[in-house]
């Protein structure tokens, strides 16, 4: 006859146990991943919203679009910390004012959380207007309206250079949408 085996059950456990831990590891850094992907999209979200805000502004005042672009802006773009208005837009009109009312939503201000800060926008919201084409009578004009952001994750960066260089040395963290406009001038 044997000796039953003693502690069988428990060298059972321990291997149920550590099985266990490594799947719930893995169900953890899959949580995390899907987390950082809904940021990820709700910030592309945000960023067309923000695109096709500045568009349709160009577009109802076309007369007006060449004044939108932001190359002439130092820097470059509108959604530094430091804005270029100081007003929330109430009371300046035109493209002063559109750019004002841009700047203050690229740096978060449609929503504010209990302490006051600006929380609405992306990370390091930034907005660009390209003029690609200049316009004439008869001959339309095109424009470049671009949203730049700081994404979660490294990836190669866009192509177009909206926020350039406001992310990190080499740009992975940049995330951008763009969208060409035409603006014909008709008298």
């Amino acid at each position: 006859m044997t000796a039953p085996n003693k502690g069988f059950s428990l060298i059972e456990v321990l291997v149920t146990i550590v099985i266990l831990v490594i799947g719930l590891l893995g169900l953890a850094g899959l949580q995390f991943r899907a987390l950082t992907s809904q940021m990820e999209s709700y910030q592309r979200s945000q960023a067309l919203i923000l695109l096709k805000d500045m568009a349709d502004r160009i577009d109802d005042n076309r007369a007006n679009a060449a004044a939108y672009m932001t190359t002439g802006l130092s820097p470059a773009y509108l959604g530094t910390s430091a804005p270029t208005c100081t007003s929330t837009g109430a009371g300046v009109a035109g493209v002063a004012g559109d750019l004002c009312e841009w700047n203050n939503e690229l740096l978060g201000a449609a929503e504010v959380d209990s302490a006051g800060n600006k929380v609405g926008a992306m990370i390091g919201a930034r907005g660009c207007v390209y003029q690609i084409t200049a316009a004439a009578i008869g001959v339309p004009g095109q424009y470049l309206v671009a949203v730049a952001w700081q994404g979660l994750n490294p990836t190669a960066a866009p192509a177009v250079n909206c926020g350039q260089g406001s992310y990190g040395s080499n740009d992975a963290l940049r995330r951008a949408v763009t969208l060409p406009i035409t603006i014909a001038i008709l008298k």
